[in-house]
């Protein structure tokens, strides 16, 4: 599990423009009722994962996102360890399954931003519009996922809903096959998405004919045992 600053704290000149645009995004929530909330947030935390109220009405929190990736993501790699960023190169792999990332915002960093500093931080080149946020509910036994606007703000979600992963969480995943934008891909992330997927058709097609043939040995085998020439 890996943790990542989105909200740096030692940047003080930012706080007015955050506090404000706090107050624009949620007015209907005091910065009383906010306090009142984050002393009943970290009350509740098991994991030590609190909240801190600044003096502009703000909050710092952390989230917890699982990586859902079903396509391979585009990660630069440098060749020399001394290299520059445009010296790198490229290469594309799938995430491991169940990854999930602790990430410390503000209640200002909008989803979009969430989205961009999770890629920055692994050095993925692909564009943050292939991906989307979405939260999980947990109702009456159901679970209900739904895609998180660019302009919502992850730590109040979190805040309202409170500390359990299990009433709320957040999952990166790609977008809906009917919704990528395949323009925002390049010509050679294309070609490599066509080499996995030539790839994963063979395999499958191996498995198969090695799985009918064992049907059609099988089914032969029986065939023999009950026929015999007259």
């Amino acid at each position: 599990m890996e943790c990542i600053s989105v909200y740096d704290k030692s940047d003080q000149t930012n706080n007015s423009q955050d506090g404000q645009k706090e107050r624009e995004t949620h007015t209907y929530l005091s910065k009383e009722e906010v306090k009142e909330k984050i002393q009943n947030y970290n009350s509740s935390v098991t994991d030590k994962l609190k909240m801190t109220l600044n003096s502009n009405g703000t909050y710092t929190g952390f989230i917890k996102v699982h990586m859902e990736l079903c396509r391979p993501i585009t990660v630069q790699t440098a060749v020399n360890p001394g290299e520059h960023a445009h010296n790198n190169n490229e290469t594309a792999f799938y995430l491991p399954a169940g990854y999930v990332n602790t990430l410390h915002i503000s209640s200002a960093n909008s989803v979009r931003e969430v989205i961009e500093a999770l890629l920055k931080k692994f050095l993925v080149s692909d564009n943050p519009a292939k991906f989307a946020l979405y939260k999980r509910c947990h109702k009456e036994d159901q679970v209900y996922t739904c895609k998180l606007s660019d302009r919502e703000n992850p730590l109040y979600l979190r805040l309202v809903a409170g500390p359990s992963t299990e009433t709320l969480s957040f999952v990166l995943r790609e977008h809906e096959t009917g919704e990528v934008m395949w323009e925002a891909f390049s010509l050679p992330e294309l070609q490599n998405f066509l080499r996995i997927l030539d790839k994963e058709e063979n395999e499958q097609l191996q498995i198969l004919k090695r799985r009918y043939t064992a049907y059609k040995d099988k089914l032969e085998e029986a065939l023999g045992g009950v026929w015999k020439p007259g």
